[in-house]
């Protein structure tokens, strides 16, 4: 449900030593689109929620574009430097569970730039994600755990051993598996990225006749329906984040069934009539949301047609 109207393009960042253009317009793309379509409980252009604004969003996604795209740095040192940069733009936490996604999708992504199209398929792509992940060491560990402690997530809490606020005494990937029963994101580190590919890509690809405000959606819903969202989890506990599962089980079947959430259409009203009861009872999906961007952003550096998102940056 785009409700922008004046989009521009996503900014060029500024040309500096080992930035990788395309890996930056992709990830500006893919987060534009967070925005641009209402996902009931997430902050959107026009509707607000959980005291941020679609702004911080955008101000924060161009704020990261140096610490994500700049190729051959630790992706420890990705999420680190990315999440300063973040903080000091958005002033609140925005996009942790994006970069902490971004980090290793980029890092992935330039093992594979410059090869030719037949060997960057989806089992090239999975193998470097793969290897990627295995590869992170306590220094990455160390520099992932110190971003999120100085982001502060909402329901983060203390645990007795392996706490984010203490020097890790394990590698990135192991320490991602201990927290993987309670957080998707983790989960991603510990799997290589698998769900990526079979749930989040596998939806972009089976809308690809539709309008992309709508593919986005239905990227959004397959995340939602298949698991508990954990920020909701953490913060609300099991019972509320599997009411919040079903209910975007049943908008699953409704679009997959053809009805139109996006205005103008008949299910509009009960669409944002979702949206407002989330937020009035402070649910946000986030975990959802930050999925969904990472698929946008794997479909995009694998050149999968993601357009301009309708939004308006600044410094266009």
């Amino acid at each position: 449900m785009p409700t922008d109207t004046c989009p521009s393009p996503p900014p060029t960042p500024a040309a500096t030593p080992g930035l990788d253009l395309q890996a930056a317009r992709a990830l500006l793309s893919a987060c534009g689109w967070d925005v641009a379509v209402c996902k009931p409980g997430n902050v959107s252009i026009g509707r607000d929620g959980h005291r941020m604004v679609a702004r911080q969003f955008l101000d924060s996604a161009q704020a990261v574009v140096p610490a994500l795209c700049t190729a051959g740095r630790p992706v420890g040192r990705r999420v680190h430097l990315a999440m300063s940069a973040s903080l000091a733009a958005a002033g609140c936490n925005t996009n942790l569970g994006i970069v902490l996604l971004a980090a290793p999708l980029l890092a992935a992504h330039e093992r594979l730039v410059g090869q030719p199209a037949a060997a960057r398929d989806d089992i090239a792509w999975r193998a470097a994600l793969q290897q990627v992940c295995a590869a992170l060491d306590r220094a990455d560990a160390a520099e992932a755990c110190a971003a999120i402690a100085m982001t502060q997530p909402g329901g983060l809490g203390r645990l007795p051993e392996h706490d984010v606020q203490a020097p890790p005494t394990l590698a990135l990937q192991p320490l991602m598996a201990l927290a993987a029963p309670r957080d998707r994101i983790a989960a991603q580190y510990r799997d290589g990225g698998r769900e990526l590919f079979d749930i989040g890509l596998a939806a972009w690809r089976a809308t690809a006749a539709q309008p992309p405000a709508r593919r986005v959606m239905q990227v959004w819903l397959a995340w939602m329906a298949s698991g508990p969202d954990s920020h909701i989890v953490r913060k609300h506990g099991e019972t509320l984040a599997h009411t919040v599962m079903a209910a975007a089980q049943r908008w699953r079947d409704r679009l997959q069934a053809g009805e139109q959430p996006d205005l103008p259409g008949a299910c509009a009203d009960d669409w944002l009539d979702w949206d407002r009861s989330l937020k009035q009872a402070g649910l946000n999906p986030g975990t959802c949301a930050d999925l969904t961007v990472a698929t946008l952003l794997l479909a995009a550096v694998r050149d999968e047609d993601l357009p301009v998102p309708p939004v308006a940056w600044h410094g266009t």
